[in-house]
């Protein structure tokens, strides 16, 4: 039953990467792999628990909260269920939430504010231009909820499926890339400094270069490689039946107060301490109460098309339900020990603090970052500032192997189109194809990540 949860897990994601020739959507792929791996886990838990060290370590908490009491496996299949699905669940809703501001601002021609002012249409220029401004603007917001933007937004400036989708990759690198360096930008760096092990200035000072660097030398290779100009989408289409609905100073407020909604997720979490997807759903309640002030003398037909319940028949459903099938599959082999066991493998087989981290990035490009990240933070103890580093038993905060940790975990997801929230949901929004990620986008986004930790070990190195 152990190895059997494994099979499915990789058979299901053979499935996912051959979508478009077995012609079976990936989200009916990744329903079916999350379901079916816990359905494994529930039935053969007697068996997959027996010796298990998560499970020792939850009879023992069991006991403590219970006086004693104990209890037997499906008990803890139960309980671990209900813990993914609460940790997926404040993820869908942020993605809900973000997907629908987004959506909201796409109506309101929002976008093509932004749009009108990028004049170039040198394929070069403009990949450059939009890759910079995914870099600082994820670190800003999120790389989720800047992939969801950049990628709407690219709906909206590029025509060419072929040209959409690459830029779009250069965007799911910049994003994740962005995100690594900033402690708000990525929700493994958020991990690691909620738990202590790294501070936020420490954070931004010694990861914004490798970081810098992991998008830069794929825009340096790509530069080489582009030619022409792209077949941009006109600014202005559809601006004139636009204005029969909504006024250029409502579709500038929309934009406005949509961009704001993201941009204070951070400070209202750092202010409140509740999960980011509680902001973004106090920004969409803000903003759906606008819209229907803003429209309520409009007909029918034109408000039911510019406010929330109009924008929700939208929204991309089906990615949704990807995400939830992906992540449930993932947290299944995660309680079931499957990820505890590979981070004991690559300490005993390969040791070095630098490579285990890169492997572990390598990693989280086909097995979610999170829990990745989260096995590593359980491997190590932390130990406070100053202290004396024990080589492969404890790292004291701010120490690179913490460091290091949230570099790889945040930029190797780029190396596979679904190793990161970016990926999954700009795959889900223009629906890009994971053969031709891997074909046109994978060896970029693999030279960038070693770039990047290269300069991290050299600057570790002779600068520390």
């Amino acid at each position: 039953m152990y190895l059997l949860m494994v099979v499915v897990f990789v058979l299901g994601y053979l499935a996912i990467a051959l979508e478009h020739p077995i012609k079976i959507d990936k989200a009916a792929s990744a329903l079916l792999i999350g379901s079916i791996t816990w359905t494994i886990f529930a039935l053969g838990a007697d068996q997959i628990l027996e010796g298990s060290v998560l499970f020792e370590e939850y009879l023992k908490e069991y006991a403590l909260l219970n006086n004693g009491a104990t209890t037997d496996p499906m008990h803890y299949v139960e309980h671990e269920l209900g813990h993914h699905l609460s940790e997926i669940a404040e993820i869908l809703f942020f993605l809900l939430g973000a997907m629908t501001i987004v959506e909201l601002i796409d109506v309101h021609e929002g976008f093509a504010l932004i749009t009108d002012r990028i004049n170039t249409a040198n394929k070069v220029k403009l990949v450059w231009i939009l890759s910079v401004l995914t870099f600082f603007l994820s670190a800003v917001l999120d790389n989720l909820t800047t992939a969801i933007v950049m990628a709407a937004l690219l709906k909206k400036l590029i025509k060419s499926k072929d040209d959409l989708w690459l830029f779009a990759g250069m965007v799911i690198v910049s994003a994740n890339a962005g995100g690594a360096w900033s402690p708000i930008g990525d929700v493994t760096t958020i991990m690691l400094w909620i738990g202590g092990q790294v501070t936020a200035a420490n954070i931004v000072i010694k990861l914004l270069i490798p970081s810098l660097v992991a998008m830069l030398v794929p825009l340096a290779i790509l530069s080489f490689t582009l030619k022409g100009e792209v077949t941009r989408k006109l600014g202005m289409v559809d601006r004139a039946h636009l204005e029969d609905r909504t006024t250029p100073g409502e579709q500038k407020l929309v934009l406005f107060l949509g961009v704001g909604s993201l941009l204070f997720v951070p400070i209202f979490k750092t202010v409140t301490h509740l999960p980011p997807y509680m902001g973004v759903l106090f920004g969409l309640g803000i903003l759906w109460t606008v819209t229907e002030i803003m429209h309520r003398s409009k007909n029918k037909s034109d408000k039911s098309k510019l406010t929330v319940i109009g924008v929700l028949q939208k929204v991309d459903t089906p990615s949704v339900l990807f995400f939830l099938g992906i992540l449930a599959a993932v947290g299944s082999l995660q309680s079931a020990g499957h990820l505890r066991v590979m981070a004991s493998f690559l300490e005993e087989s390969i040791g070095n603090m630098y490579a285990i981290n890169i492997v572990i990035g390598l990693l989280s490009s086909i097995v979610d970052n999170v829990p990745l990240v989260a096995g590593a933070m359980g491997m190590y103890d932390l130990l406070p500032a100053g202290a004396e580093a024990v080589a492969g038993i404890a790292y004291p905060v701010d120490h690179s192997f913490w460091e290091f940790l949230a570099y790889c975990a945040g930029t190797g997801g780029s190396c596979l189109i679904i190793g990161s929230a970016a990926g999954v949901a700009v795959m889900g929004i223009l629906n890009i194809d994971f053969i031709w990620y891997i074909k046109k986008i994978t060896l970029l986004a693999l030279a960038g990540y070693l770039a990047g930790a290269g300069t991290f070990i050299l600057m570790e190195t002779y600068l520390h």
